[in-house]
């Protein structure tokens, strides 16, 4: 029976993910992925013709990862309360109360580290880190935007505010890689959820 090729694929991924997450994509060769992966040569192209293939199926599982994380969460917060303050509040409160988990799973985002190379936005990989980008702004928007709009506060957006808690995130992240200390997300996110709770009040 023919062998499924499913887990050397995701295999040879979460190698790649991990080593352009530390290094950068410029840096991580096809070679030390497959050391990386423990695969051959004839397995990575088997799965990918050339580098930038192996880039672009990167950013789309991680991206499908995020977006689905994004999902879960608000149907975790919708399903608890009604209220959209504490909807938003909440949803906050899942990346919080999780932050150090991700911080152990990984050092950075794969996002930072696509995006500083600039060859890669010809691959493709930048118009995926965007869609997943609204996708968030376009998940925590509306609660937001139900709540500014009853409190009467129309100077703040609730589209830039969505931005704001990606932002973080991003930020926290290369804050966590710069001084080596990852307990800077969870401090982040627990700052912007306090703001948030003050804003939302």
């Amino acid at each position: 029976m023919p062998r499924d090729g499913t887990a050397t694929r995701e295999r040879i991924l979460d190698a790649a993910e991990r080593l352009v997450i530390e290094n950068g994509f410029s840096a991580t060769s096809v070679d030390s992925v497959i050391d990386e992966s423990s695969s051959s040569k004839g397995a990575f192209f088997h799965h990918f013709a050339t580098k930038e293939e192996l880039a672009r199926a990167l950013v789309e599982r991680y991206a499908a990862a995020d977006v689905a994380h994004l999902h879960s969460a608000l149907a975790t917060v919708t399903a608890a309360s009604d209220d959209p303050v504490e909807q938003a509040v909440a949803f906050v409160r899942v990346f919080e109360d999780t932050a150090d988990e991700l911080m152990g799973a990984q050092s950075s985002c794969l996002y930072v580290s696509i995006l500083t190379e600039r060859q890669l936005a010809a691959a493709g990989t930048s118009e995926q880190i965007v869609e997943a980008i609204v996708a968030w702004r376009d998940g925590l928007a509306p609660i937001l935007r139900t709540v500014l709009e009853a409190r009467g506060n129309p100077e703040i957006d609730a589209d830039d505010l969505a931005d704001h808690l990606f932002v973080t995130f991003e930020g926290a992240f290369i804050l966590c890689r710069s001084t080596g200390d990852s307990r800077h997300m969870r401090a982040q996110l627990r700052i912007v959820r306090q703001l948030l709770e003050s804003v939302l009040a």
